[in-house]
């Protein structure tokens, strides 16, 4: 009945959290400018959602684009959205991410920026692994970043050090970049990849928040995400961090002891 339900679609379904965001808006639009795509953005508030769906709708004339409402930040709304998702999930992009300039906590008592841009990416691959390799061959691309590293294992959350965003943006971001080489290895065999990336420097509610400006416009931002959603490429490497449509080493995956144990902290938030 599965495959039955499988062949019966036929558009590829892509998923994108923080799909209302300079960069993630720019990503739903790439892959939805593709007629064989189906698109749906997740968000947290209804109203961008609704005015972002308006948005790449006219943009692309691709009339399959359409919303969930899902907070990244809480596993419970995660594991909801992927409990009653129907069909299958071709594309996951995680995108998702916050980067508050005082230290702030979950309604579960988790530190905001940890819970967004690191569990939020952890449940969503673990939360739809199953649609994931039901809808084979799929692939799951982290939007990470150059700018990361300092992450501390025994602080993940900023309980001992003193609180910096731009510290906690960092960490989560090579976080990210660890992640996708865990789920790389434990979806190898299934038909599903997982690789991330850099996507570009905008000018956006981020990047404002860690003091930063940017270069590029949110459309050249998203090309390298969008890239890997979309073409060949993608679906055909694993475990790899891209920057400009180019592998680059990354020793933060290539650290698979500090990988696994990256893994098992996260789930223990489960």
């Amino acid at each position: 009945m599965k495959d039955e339900t499988r062949h019966q679609h036929s558009r590829h379904v892509a998923l994108i959290t923080g799909a209302t965001g300079a960069i993630g808006q720019a990503i739903a639009t790439r892959i939805a400018s593709r007629p064989e795509y189906e698109v749906v953005l997740l968000c947290r508030n209804a109203a961008k959602a609704r005015a972002a769906v308006a948005d790449i709708r006219q943009r692309t004339g691709n009339a399959c684009v359409r919303s969930e409402i899902v907070d990244l930040a809480r596993r419970d709304s995660v594991v909801s959205l992927a409990e009653r998702w129907e069909g299958p999930v071709h594309v996951l992009v995680n995108n998702a991410a916050a980067t508050p300039r005082r230290r702030e906590e979950t309604p579960e008592g988790i530190e905001l920026q940890f819970a967004t841009n690191v569990l939020g990416y952890f449940w969503m691959m673990t939360a739809f692994r199953d649609h994931l390799v039901d809808s084979a061959p799929a692939r799951v691309v982290n939007v990470a970043s150059y700018w990361a590293g300092g992450l501390d294992l025994g602080d993940l959350e900023f309980d001992r050090r003193r609180y910096d965003n731009d510290a906690a943006y960092r960490q989560s971001k090579q976080a990210d970049r660890m992640l996708s080489v865990a789920f790389a290895e434990r979806l190898r065999d299934a038909g599903v990849t997982a690789n991330a990336c850099h996507p570009g420097d905008v000018v956006s509610t981020l990047s404002r928040n860690l003091g930063f400006g940017g270069h590029e416009t949110p459309d050249q931002a998203a090309s390298t995400p969008a890239w890997l959603a979309t073409e060949a490429l993608g679906a055909e490497v694993t475990g790899q961090y891209f920057e400009h449509q180019r592998a680059v080493s990354c020793r933060f995956g290539a650290d698979r002891d500090a990988v696994e144990a990256l893994y098992r902290v996260c789930e223990g938030y489960e």
